[in-house]
């Protein structure tokens, strides 16, 4: 059950690339010195990517436990 826990540590390591990805735009967006809307706007863009980019990072972590424990 070894191929669980590679495709488990691969799922949790695109999942942290994903949240290091809505961190940099959040990052951006309040660089560019948005008004209240804009940056709002921005914001619940960002959300659901970073609500999938945890559920991707979970599955990753349950993936590596569950070879884990098969092993």
């Amino acid at each position: 059950m070894e191929y669980l826990v590679w495709a488990g540590g691969a799922l949790s390591i695109l999942g942290m690339l994903g949240l290091a990805w809505c961190v940099l735009s959040v990052v951006r967006a309040k660089r560019k010195g948005l008004d209240d809307e804009e940056l709002r706007a921005v914001l619940q863009s960002v959300l659901p990517k970073n609500l999938g980019a945890l559920l991707l990072s979970v599955l990753g972590l349950m993936l590596v436990m569950v070879g884990l424990f098969l092993s």
